[in-house]
């Protein structure tokens, strides 16, 4: 999973966070049993990347969002798994006719965990301070702010130019609200104003967090909710069947019919931003021909990733079905080896060896299919499987590679393609023009027009390759309700899970 100026991954150090993640709601089914939900109960969730630390101010990566945001630290905005943009901190807004000013109502009676009231200067101070703070993650996407003011609970935010993904980027870690001139130790405490308290973390094992009986909203359905960090599937079906976990995630699907067997679990497809990326260094070489990254692309079934899987589905562009922009790209680069064969001919490419450079956290299914593909229209792929800050260094950092792969999981984060310095080294004026008037754009639809027209046009530019869209693969006890099915690599509000005895 990637921010979008950073970078995510399955084995999150640094940047982010990749797991194998369509499709139902945005929670999982209810419970077969008739028992009553049990408000002292203590729910268990499996995750796979455990964070670094807890500094969601300055520490990169989507294992901090998937459990700190919406559960321990809000904003005046939050976003349902649908993607749907709904109130938090504040009790509404308003946007002005011309985009440039945003209103915000802020709700009376909210505390901090530390039992201090969260006032109208800690939101203005919180919003300042990120927006001036380059080490804050996302503080960027406050670049366009003139002005942040307050005007008893109205909190007003003045732009220099419209920004149709301001109100998207409140939604994150630039929107998120602290305590102002908190001396709270980020790193392994924290101090917010969601539904749950920080009760304890065991560094490489778990994480607990406890009901916040002072929150302003609904209480939390249990009583405290316990991160089990267990990187391994087998490990963590057996903790599963053990009944030592009430929900998996970052499960794999093809181990379906084994979680269900004894009727205590039941595996949920829910649809997620995940998009199995494979990126092309075009700066020099033969990658530089478009034609060959053409070549590329038709030489790889799609469909062989989805059906590996048990799960997801195909994609061909880099918007996503879940985002704003998204068309059905497969006209674009359908599977057909002899059309391949042909482009390379064309390109007078012949005998071509490339290094596909992939973190080791990755099962191998995803570069046996591409070398098994690329090797039927001539192309010898050599695979360089290396850990995550490898990985980082000489791809993300100093993009020293042929191809690469990782699941990028982060919503909205068509920027990257309109970025010449990011390290898929695309770099196409047409898209950076429409992706800023996009921007600039005051109509959701205009926008999302834009952003579909630009791309359409990495597509057809063979800008990379889009090897599936991921499903969020969860599996879920019977007991439980509530639990998140959309999106769970990136976000997992936990305020509805609930646990019952039976």
């Amino acid at each position: 999973m990637f921010r979008r100026t950073t970078l995510a991954a399955t084995a999150l150090l640094a940047a982010g966070a990749l797991l194998l993640t369509a499709c139902t709601g945005g929670s999982a089914p209810a419970p077969t049993t008739t028992a009553a939900p049990d408000a002292d109960a203590s729910a268990v969730i499996r995750l796979v990347l455990e964070p670094g630390n807890l500094d969601i101010r300055e520490t990169a990566g989507a294992a901090l969002d998937q459990i700190l945001v919406d559960n321990i630290y809000q904003g005046l905005v939050s976003r349902t798994p649908e993607q749907d943009i709904v109130p938090a901190l504040a009790e509404d807004w308003t946007v002005s006719d011309d985009g440039l000013t945003y209103t915000f109502t802020l709700r009376e009676g909210v505390t901090f965990h530390d039992g201090q009231e969260l006032t109208p200067q800690d939101v203005v101070w919180s919003l300042q301070t990120r927006k001036d703070t380059p080490e804050w993650a996302d503080s960027a996407r406050l670049a366009n702010v003139a002005s942040i003011t307050a005007d008893g609970q109205d909190i007003t935010l003045t732009l220099t130019q419209p920004d149709s993904s301001f109100l998207w980027n409140l939604t994150g870690r630039a929107g998120l609200i602290l305590k102002q001139d908190d001396t709270v130790d980020y790193k392994t405490k924290t101090n917010g104003t969601g539904p749950f308290t920080l009760s304890s973390w065991r560094q490489g094992d778990s994480i607990t967090f406890a009901r916040n009986d002072a929150y302003w909203g609904d209480e939390a359905k249990v009583a405290e909710v316990v991160f089990d960090y267990i990187p391994d599937n087998q490990a963590a079906l057996n903790a599963a069947l053990a009944g030592e976990v009430d929900a998996v995630t970052g499960f794999d699907a093809n181990l379906k019919e084994q979680v269900e067997a004894t009727g205590d679990f039941a595996l949920v497809l829910g649809q997620s931003t995940d998009k199995g990326t494979l990126a092309f260094n075009q700066a020099s070489g033969p990658l530089a021909d478009q034609r060959v990254r053409q070549a590329i692309r038709q030489s790889i079934d799609h469909d062989a990733f989805v059906e590996a899987l048990a799960s997801g589905e195909t994609l061909y562009g880099p918007i996503p079905s879940l985002d704003p922009g998204y068309e059905d790209l497969s006209d674009v680069a359908p599977y057909d080896p002899e059309a391949a064969q042909a482009l390379l001919a064309q390109a007078g490419v012949e005998d071509l060896t490339l290094t596909l450079t992939i973190p080791s956290f990755y099962d191998t299914t995803i570069p046996q299919i591409l070398v098994s593909d690329l090797n039927e229209v001539g192309i010898t792929l050599q695979v360089n499987s290396v850990d995550f800050p490898t990985w980082l260094n000489d791809v993300y950092v100093n993009k020293d590679y042929d191809l690469s792969f990782v699941l990028h999981t982060e919503a909205h984060d068509f920027e990257n393609w309109a970025n010449p310095d990011y390290y898929f080294t695309y770099d196409n004026p047409e898209v950076q023009r429409l992706y800023a008037e996009s921007l600039a754009a005051t109509d959701e639809a205009e926008a999302a027009d834009l952003l579909a027209q630009a791309a359409r046009i990495v597509s057809e530019d063979a800008g990379g390759d889009w090897l599936y869209n991921g499903a969020s693969v969860v599996a879920v006890g019977t007991n439980i309700t509530g639990m998140p099915s959309i999106n769970v690599n990136e976000r997992l509000n936990l305020a509805e899970l609930a646990k019952s005895d039976g």
